[in-house]
């Protein structure tokens, strides 16, 4: 490799040859006799015919070497708390996992539905699936009731691995009981159900179906469990995301593509080193956890932080804390959680050795230019943006420093990573846009290895839902506005469907909340398209100041919000200036992080809410409506 051109060349001109090389980052107990199966058109199979194991990649195979370096820490600041596991260890209770499984019948193919906090029992259940075969379908640990029967019913589930409680910011959050609803609810009833029991709520077993889980692990001692061997193509879990319909979307991963794609991954972006220790302070029940807190690290003979607890508790210093602690070298998070963080005194990062760091990853949502500039300076450490989706597992847009380390743009991802054909297609005809024009990202088939097999039980909902959307072309959407420059860097402007029609002329949100970002008094912001009898829709803004005393009464509000107004009118015209900013102290976000627009967007159009599951704090929706109703 000359570098990153003719590195991304080669993977898409010449995948068979390119992704047969990358095969040999991971271990193979039968060889594959086809690189890219390319028989059913938009399906792609890779690596046909190998035999592999995802827990032995991830443990196994670094027991010679490796067994006694920590594989897995846990660290919780809400029961102060923490663990290292060896890779020995590791090994040893996974296969104690795994024993409890086989144990009560669970074989390869059945589901195991994991509804938990961040506790390694989790990890151990996730890696244990996937020794025997099992598919796992991790599910946020919290989901509501309604929410969860819909996830059992789908992925019909043998036996549900759970917990007594979880933990949020100090609050306990029961689980048993959301979890008795949900099997209450749904169709499908699963044998079993093992819990783990923390001691923090107190929950009465059902008879002849809940196990206790210390008994069942005395029960089975250091039992032996080999790894089952498994088609590449086996698939290895199922994530459900949100749909368009309401419906939850089961995306299928295989197991051969996403070990390769993970190897990969972890030595040309994120530049980690076998022995080194990444931190991602996502949660297992997101993507990103299940890639880049479980297998990624692990596959890469890396120690993986398992982190149970908040950012800013017991203060705004954990998360450096933590990277200081265990002299990380990669950490991955999300820029709500560095916008969160630069509302506190800077000397919380400042005052920490993150000399082991080198480099910060940021994902999940857009990252603004301001955030990007205000992180990079404070740890004077690369921050590097990376943009993917659930459905592919691993980043489509980023800078393959281990490749080559090409400069970041402000405000982009970067370029297409090896196997992503990445273009900027018309909404309508699918013809590419030419450099500089707003259009939808989408990437030419095959999807590399490592992305979505298919949405399961459902491959024509596959088809009609992510390449049946252009009229010229057989293409995966990704539902994303994009633009791309003459050097390939795409910047992302938002979601197709929040964009916002005003008068005809169509502004991505992404676009005005950079623009109010800006603005020195900004510390966060969402814009949101409400419907207007006039223009058809008009933009709203929310936003939370640096500063409270510049909120402090109606003429310092007034004169805020003068100035973020003419800050967007200057830098995008007078057609993206919102009609109206409000101020609020906090913003209505996931407990991953991620900005709940459609909820904000049904206040301001005073229509229900929907689907508040996975809502971080009620009181943030409250302060809308409030905001809302002092303006009226």
């Amino acid at each position: 490799m000359t570098g990153y051109r003719e590195y991304h060349r080669r993977s898409v001109e010449q995948p068979q040859e390119f992704w047969a090389e990358k095969a040999a980052l991971i271990d193979w107990h039968r060889p594959f006799e086809q690189v890219l199966d390319a028989s059913r058109k938009p399906f792609a199979a890779w690596f046909r015919g190998g035999l592999t194991n995802l827990c032995h990649n991830a443990v196994d195979r670094h027991l010679p070497e490796r067994a006694q370096q920590a594989a897995l820490v846990w660290e919780s600041t809400e029961v102060e708390r923490s663990r290292s596991y060896s890779y020995a260890e590791l090994h040893r209770e996974v296969q104690r996992m795994a024993a409890i499984l086989q144990r009560h019948g669970v074989q390869q193919g059945d589901r195991v539905l994991i509804y938990m906090p961040m506790i390694p029992e989790a990890v151990f259940g996730m890696l244990a699936c996937a020794r025997i075969g099992a598919i796992h379908s991790v599910v946020f640990g919290g989901f509501a009731a309604v929410s969860l029967a819909t996830r059992i019913d789908d992925a019909a589930p043998k036996l549900i691995l759970s917990s007594d409680a979880g933990s949020r910011a100090g609050r306990v959050v029961p689980y048993k009981p959301l979890l008795d609803e949900a099997i209450a609810r749904a169709a499908h009833k699963p044998e079993k159900v093992l819990m783990v029991d923390r001691g923090l709520h107190a929950f009465e077993p059902v008879a002849g179906r809940d196990l206790d889980h210390a008994a069942e692990s005395a029960a089975v001692g250091d039992s032996q469990v080999p790894c089952v061997w498994v088609d590449s193509t086996h698939p290895s879990y199922i994530l459900y995301t949100s749909g368009t319909t309401g419906r939850p979307k089961g995306v299928q991963r295989d197991t051969g593509g996403y070990a390769v794609a993970l190897a990969t991954s972890m030595r040309d972006i994120f530049c980690g080193r076998p022995g080194g220790t990444y931190f991602c302070s996502s949660d297992i029940g997101w993507v990103v956890g299940h890639s880049y807190i479980v297998y990624g690290p692990l596959i890469h003979g890396m120690t993986t932080v398992l982190y149970e607890g908040t950012p800013v508790r017991p203060d705004a210093g954990i998360l450096w804390r933590l990277a200081e602690r265990h002299r990380a070298q990669v950490m991955f998070s999300s820029p709500t959680a560095v916008r969160v963080l630069k509302k506190f005194d800077a000397s919380f990062m400042r005052d920490r050795d993150l000399s082991s760091l080198e480099r910060l990853f940021l994902a999940g949502e857009p990252l603004d230019e301001p955030t990007a500039s205000w992180i990079s300076e404070m740890l004077g450490k690369p921050v590097v943006d990376n943009y993917w989706q659930t459905e592919t597992g691993w980043p489509i847009l980023s800078i393959a420093a281990g490749v080559e380390a090409l400069p970041p743009k402000a405000g982009s991802p970067g370029v297409a990573m090896p196997g992503y054909r990445v273009s900027v297609l018309d909404e309508l005809s699918g013809e590419p846009v030419p450099a500089g024009h707003k259009g939808v990202l989408a990437i030419d088939w095959p999807l590399p290895p490592g992305c979505m097999q298919t949405v399961w039980g459902d491959d024509q909902r596959f088809i009609d839902t992510y390449w049946s959307n252009f009229a010229s072309r057989q293409a995966y959407s990704t539902f994303d506005w994009g633009v791309a420059d003459e050097q390939g860097y795409v910047t992302i402007l938002g979601r197709t469907d929040d964009v916002i029609n005003v008068a005809g002329h169509r502004l991505g949100t992404r676009e005005i909340e950079e623009s109010i970002s800006s603005h020195p008094a900004v510390a966060e912001v969402a814009v949101v398209g409400a419907a207007d009898e006039v223009k058809g829709q008009q933009a709203m803004a929310f936003v939370v100041a640096r500063d409270a005393s510049r909120t402090a009464d109606a003429q310092a509000r007034e004169d805020l919000q003068r100035e973020i107004m003419q800050t967007v009118q200057t830098q995008l015209g007078a057609v993206a200036r919102p009609a109206r900013v409000l101020f609020v102290s906090m913003l209505p976000k996931t407990r991953s992080g991620k900005l709940l627009r459609r909820s904000i967007q049904a206040l301001c159009e005073q229509r229900p809410t929907g689907d508040l599951t996975t809502l971080e704090d009620p009181a943030a929706l409250d302060q809308i409506r409030k905001a809302l109703a002092d303006q009226a």
